[in-house]
């Protein structure tokens, strides 16, 4: 009846996560303004799965890195649980309850994880590994030599190209001078041969004959 006329008329958007919480949006396919075949009617929520695996910091630096929550705006409409994942124990509990968290570095990567509940159940969680301070120092490290690699390559190619351009050119240098030089000899040797071509054109047109 009318529900099912409805339904065919309703579409809807991309999820935009694939994991948490996030928005789509409804579109209309008919009885749209003007000559549009599909018009937002509204925006609404969807979820996926809730375990969205590692997540990237929103800002990383040597000392200290910023981690944060999954949720849709307002942030306060959900309660977010901070927890220190320690190997083969129980999780530590942390006491901040906000969506973003500032870790300095220690001595050793440290992994924490966020849930996100909304009464009481959990809707999006998401972990993030905090690298030992020791360890950025030998990333940084690895990441200027191979830089450097890159560019002594780059050097290197750049090199070879500019001497073999180097060594083409002369070489079409000295030709052309050659040629300059000994230009009576290459006429001679162009016209003798010329000659010979003519000489057994006339060969074959006897032979025919």
């Amino acid at each position: 009846g009318l529900n099912a006329t409805v339904s065919t008329q309703v579409e809807f958007g991309v999820c935009t996560v694939t994991c948490g919480i996030g928005i789509r949006e409804v579109l209309l396919t008919s009885g749209c303004p003007g000559t549009e075949a599909k018009c937002i009617v509204r925006v609404e929520e969807c979820r996926g799965p809730i375990d969205c695996g590692w997540g990237i910091p929103i800002s990383e630096g040597l000392a200290c890195v910023k981690m944060l929550c999954i949720y849709i705006p307002p942030e306060n409409r959900f309660k977010y649980v901070w927890k220190m994942l320690i190997p083969n124990k129980t999780a530590h509990i942390l006491p901040n309850d906000s969506a973003i968290m500032e870790v300095c570095r220690d001595t050793h990567s440290v992994t924490f994880q966020c849930e996100t509940q909304e009464n009481e159940n959990i809707i999006a969680s998401v972990k993030y590994t905090v690298y030992a301070t020791t360890e950025m120092e030998t990333k940084k490290s690895r990441r200027i030599e191979t830089g450097q690699s890159r560019r002594k390559t780059t050097d290197a190619i750049l090199v070879f190209c500019l001497v073999t351009g180097m060594i083409v050119t002369v070489g079409v240098i000295f030709a052309m001078i050659f040629m300059i030089l000994h230009r009576a000899v290459v006429k001679s040797i162009w016209e003798s041969k010329s000659g010979q071509d003519n000489q057994d054109k006339k060969m074959a047109n006897k032979r025919s004959l």
